[in-house]
């Protein structure tokens, strides 16, 4: 059996075809942008470490997430600098937190326009390091379960 010599594209005859049958679309839409929000009086402190991207202050955070929306970017992914960090992390769930006071913030100016997400990890505010509760040299899971769904 001999195959057609002409093999008929269908579903790439158009533009809006093509558009409906390609795998994957990336577009800005589709991105989060991380922001990092710190306890400081200076409104922008960049990451050296991460070119173009900033530690901001809660009042600083504004203008980046208005910045993020005018990009097309409709979400943002917030991550918590704390000034004081204990054994427990007490700073990731304490209601006048760092995350907490941008997250009122931001939804107060900008309400349902950006999508906020914050980052549920301990390990940011725990004087160990560790993403959770240490008790007798290793974390312990059900404890910090308690404190990661207060965080949230």
């Amino acid at each position: 059996m001999r195959y057609p010599t002409y093999r008929p594209r269908r579903l790439r005859q158009n533009e809006k075809l093509r558009g409906m049958m390609r795998e994957t679309s990336i577009s800005a839409d589709c991105l989060v942008y991380p922001v990092f929000v710190k306890e400081m009086s200076e409104r922008e402190v960049p990451i050296d470490a991460m070119p173009g991207i900033s530690q901001f202050s809660v009042d600083g955070v504004l203008g980046e997430v208005d910045d993020v929306l005018g990009a097309g970017v409709p979400a943002i992914l917030l991550f918590g600098i704390p000034e004081k960090k204990d054994a427990m992390g007490s700073g990731a769930y304490d209601r006048n937190g760092v995350v907490q006071q941008a997250v009122r913030a931001i939804k107060n100016r900008f309400g349902d326009d950006i999508l906020v997400i914050t980052d549920v990890c301990m390990c940011e505010y725990t004087d160990h390091g560790h993403c959770g509760i240490v008790r007798d040299g290793y974390v312990d899971n059900d404890e910090t379960l308690k404190l990661l769904a207060k965080s949230a």
